[in-house]
């Protein structure tokens, strides 16, 4: 846990891959099985549905006290009082998200290499999801993968709490943890499992 926040089992949601499961039931169950925190990840919805998914999934965390980061969508965060923000190297700059949601809210943002990441920490992020960390086809539009060994020179480069995501799974957790990562972020690992609850069971004892 760093400054208050737990990033070892980080989910990032993606509504696609439920296989017709309700998101919240999935978030709850995930939760139960141990993910840390949550990324409400919505590229498709228009900015009043985004809100309404977003105060649902607010009313299920809150009662587990886990954070609700949302991805890219500044105006969201601000509209359903998250706890936090994600944004991508082609999203809101950083200097203006923090600005706009002030100085307590948590900021995330993506990074690929040692040179994004040294810039992310000197304007004020607090936590980088280093991205991705093997290939995956959860997303299409990523740099080229950083491998443990990107992860090992970005981890030497900052000081900052890293989280990993890109092609974890159980039976690599562990490594991208004993590189540097104080956590991973998956997507279809528990989105996609037939037992959510299960699947980040498995997660959690793969990095203790």
């Amino acid at each position: 846990m760093v400054n208050g926040v737990d990033y070892s089992l980080y989910l990032v949601t993606d509504r696609e891959m439920s296989r017709g499961k309700d998101l919240c039931e999935i978030v709850v169950e995930a939760i139960r099985g141990g993910v840390t925190i949550v990324q409400l990840r919505e590229k498709k919805l228009p900015l009043d549905e985004f809100i309404k998914v977003a105060s649902e999934i607010k009313a299920v965390v809150k009662p587990y006290k886990i954070p609700l980061i949302i991805n890219d969508r500044i105006e969201v965060a601000i509209a359903v009082g998250a706890d936090g923000v994600h944004i991508g190297q082609g999203d809101t700059p950083l200097d203006t998200a923090r600005k706009s949601v002030g100085p307590k809210m948590i900021i995330g943002v993506s990074v690929s290499n040692v040179e994004e990441a040294i810039a992310a920490q000197n304007g004020g992020a607090d936590y980088l999801g280093i991205s991705p960390v093997w290939n995956t086809p959860t997303k299409t539009d990523t740099p080229e993968a950083t491998g443990l060994e990107g992860v090992r020179a970005i981890r030497a480069a900052v000081k900052i709490p890293l989280v990993g995501i890109g092609g974890i799974n159980a039976s690599n957790a562990r490594a991208v943890i004993e590189a540097g990562c104080e956590g991973i972020a998956v997507v279809s690992a528990i989105m996609a499992a037939e037992n959510p609850r299960d699947a980040a069971i498995e997660l959690r004892n793969a990095i203790e």
